[in-house]
């Protein structure tokens, strides 16, 4: 029996893009809110900014039940195990969003009791700029990893350990390089 012999209500689909559909419309954010940036972060899940039309009203408050986490305000020395801890309790595959200038490279907080970026002690993904950054900004966050998690690009960088715009270049491996939203805060 060929392709040709089926009815035309019969759908047909690779199980790879169903499977990544999936995760993209499910994903669970396990919030990590350290400092002002948090407040923003509340505020995306509020009435105003509804993060329920991506699928993500409820902010998982264990780490088993999310594969998001969303590292919102400066991460200290001593809470930088606790965030590890967290990271590592997390289902795979797993995400992480660095929201905020200071999670991103310690901001204004040059000393030895903050991290100077989240990406010393977990992988990110998507940073989403800003002091602290609007709801508005981490959407378009959120927004650019559904993207990565529908085209799959994340997983294929994971496995390779190199930035998937090195592929067809004949240059040696760098560092991972995870996407920096660009949007400029509306305030």
């Amino acid at each position: 029996m060929g392709f040709e012999d089926l009815q035309h209500n019969f759908l047909t689909s690779r199980v790879e893009d169903l499977v990544r559909w999936a995760r993209r419309a499910s994903v669970w954010p396990a919030t990590f809110g350290l400092a002002c940036c948090a407040i923003e972060m509340m505020a995306s899940g509020a009435a105003d900014y509804d993060l329920a039309r991506y699928g993500m009203e409820v902010f998982r408050n264990s780490p088993r039940q999310a594969d998001l986490m969303i590292v919102a305000g400066r991460v200290s020395q001593k809470m930088a195990p606790v965030l590890r801890q967290v990271y590592d309790q997390m289902t795979e595959p797993k995400w992480v969003i660095s929201m905020g200038v200071c999670a991103s490279t310690g901001g204004l907080f040059n000393n030895y009791a903050i991290v100077q970026g989240v990406d010393q002690v977990i992988p990110v993904d998507v940073y989403a700029p800003g002091c602290p950054p609007s709801p508005e900004t981490l959407m378009h966050a959120i927004l650019t990893l559904h993207e990565q998690i529908r085209t799959g690009e994340i997983l294929r960088r994971r496995e390779t350990g190199q930035p998937t715009h090195l592929e067809h270049e004949g240059s040696p491996w760098t560092p991972e390089v995870p996407v920096a939203v660009r949007v400029g805060t509306p305030r």
